[in-house]
């Protein structure tokens, strides 16, 4: 049996997704990567401010130049960090850029959870041309990044309200990993309920990154 060559276009596609992936991690966590960078280095919130919101429009922008497109949950996020961003310098405070996580996923979780009670799956919705599975597999994952995004915002506050402000950057960075590492655990159970058990290709779990 002789083993077949993969097609040059199958080639390109596949090289133009993982391309697109890297690019698509850039956006999602450019902003706050460079928010804390800024901050540690200059030990200057406001200037740091400046940068997030500076790499939040850019990330939105480059999203949108690679893909052709900017997918829901980064463009909310994305403009939340603007919105947020933009008044904290106005009103020169931090207060609104550390509430920020807070709101976001305090919204995501009310979304998400929401819409397992009323018997959808939000989640679907933005997920659902990736991702084949069964309705009662999607409520289930849904619930489950609501949990995810309520433990996040929750931990914001005690952490905001709690500890000082280099203090709170940690965490805000501690976030991107915790997040990944979220992701990642959910992909057995995607691999499990997947409509196709006989596709061998790991499939790529919704984003956390907030």
């Amino acid at each position: 049996m002789t083993e077949q060559t993969p097609a040059p276009e199958a080639t390109k596609t596949e090289a133009a997704k993982k391309k697109t992936a890297w690019v698509r991690t850039a956006v999602d966590y450019g902003a706050p990567i460079a928010f804390a960078a800024a901050y540690f280095t200059t030990k200057d919130f406001q200037l740091a401010t400046w940068v997030l919101v500076a790499a939040s429009a850019l990330a939105l922008v480059v999203g949108y130049a690679v893909e052709r497109r900017v997918a829901l949950l980064p463009l909310f996020s994305g403009l939340m960090a603007l919105v947020f961003g933009v008044l904290g310098l106005v009103f020169h405070s931090d207060v609104f850029v550390k509430i920020k996580v807070t709101v976001v996923n305090g919204a995501l979780a009310a979304f998400m959870i929401g819409g397992v009670l009323t018997n959808r799956a939000p989640l679907k919705a933005l997920m659902g041309e990736a991702l084949h599975m069964s309705d009662a597999a999607w409520r289930t994952l849904t619930l489950r990044y609501g949990g995810y995004f309520a433990f996040a915002a929750i931990a914001n506050e005690v952490v905001r309200l709690t500890q000082d402000t280099p203090t709170w950057v940690k965490f805000r960075i501690g976030l991107l990993p915790l997040a990944i590492v979220f992701s990642l655990t959910q992909t057995p159970f995607i691999m499990k309920h997947m409509a196709k058990p006989d596709d061998q290709k790991t499939p790529e779990p919704p984003d956390a990154g907030f």
